[in-house]
């Protein structure tokens, strides 16, 4: 069975800092590309980052590009959301996801198991 579990959301003022993690099992994780999408009150999901099996490639939302890092440790099946120089735009509820193979992808509905989510909430 698979199972994504988001963790390390929380509330944080206007330009503090929040690292995301969510560790992956019941999936063989160096097969995986993993991705971080986010889902404001009242808006659609919205894709933030990925990064392909080895970390090698990684994408990110034009909005997010510079604050933001993805990372992931794949001794420890676990992928990292580094959130810097938060905004009050940045407040969502965050899911990792994963999709099944090397290059990370920006869509949805290509990622095939996702993370039960966490709450990011930045005050200004």
């Amino acid at each position: 069975q698979v199972q994504l579990v988001d963790a390390g959301g929380g509330l944080v003022q206007t330009g503090g800092s929040l690292r995301l993690s969510c560790a992956a099992s019941g999936l063989t994780f160096n097969n995986y590309a993993m991705g971080w999408f986010r889902q404001a009150i009242g808006k659609e999901r919205e894709f933030v980052a990925a990064i392909g099996w080895y970390a090698r490639s990684a994408i990110y939302v034009d909005s997010v590009k510079g604050r933001f890092t993805i990372s992931r440790d794949n001794a420890k099946n676990t992928v990292y959301l580094q959130m810097d120089s938060l905004k009050p735009e940045d407040t969502a509820v965050y899911y990792c996801a994963a999709s099944e193979g090397a290059s990370p992808d920006t869509e949805g509905y290509e990622y095939s198991y996702w993370g039960q989510g966490t709450q990011v909430t930045v005050s200004s």
